[in-house]
C-alpha cells in the first residue's frame, strides 16, 4: 500500500529548549496527517450528519532522531481497519531531505457517537480507505 504523505515544516514554536521538536508535537503532526488522509470536509460531515467522530484508543511512538528548526518532515501514513470499530494507522515520520526515519508511530482510533459510545466505522470511511 502506498502511504499518504503529509509534509510539515518545523517552526520555532515547535521546538523546546534543546532546539529539537518537543516530543508531543509529533502527535499533532500525525493528527494533521490523518485528517488530510480522511479529508477535513468528510470529518465535519461525519460528525454533523452521522454523529460519528474518532478518538485515540492507543498510541505507540519510537523516537530515533529529533527534527530541528527549519526542517521539513513527512508523515507517511498507511491505515487498516482492525475491527468494525477500530482503525490502525502506521505513521512514520521521515526527514524530507535526507529520507531518514525519525519517529515511528502506531495509532489506534475508534469510532464513537456524540455520547462517546462505540459505533461501527461508517461505510463511507471504509470505501475511502479502500480506494486508497
Amino acid at each position: 500500500m502506498t502511504p499518504h504523505v503529509h509534509p510539515v515544516r518545523i517552526y520555532y514554536e515547535d521546538t523546546d529548549l534543546s532546539g529539537l521538536v518537543y516530543h508531543a508535537n509529533y502527535l499533532r503532526y500525525m493528527e494533521r496527517a490523518r485528517e488530510h488522509l480522511i479529508g477535513p470536509d468528510e470529518l465535519v460531515r461525519l460528525y454533523n450528519e452521522e454523529g460519528v467522530g474518532f478518538v485515540v484508543y492507543k498510541a505507540e511512538m519510537t523516537f530515533k532522531e529529533g527534527a530541528k528548526l527549519g526542517d521539513v518532515i513527512e508523515v507517511r501514513t498507511t491505515v487498516e481497519p482492525s475491527s468494525d470499530f477500530r482503525l490502525v494507522f502506521q505513521q512514520d515520520i521521515y526527514h524530507q531531505g535526507r529520507g531518514t526515519l525519525m519517529v515511528q508511530g502506531l495509532i489506534h482510533l475508534v469510532t464513537v457517537d456524540h455520547d462517546q459510545r462505540l459505533v461501527k466505522l461508517p461505510e463511507s470511511v471504509r470505501r475511502a480507505l479502500a480506494a486508497g
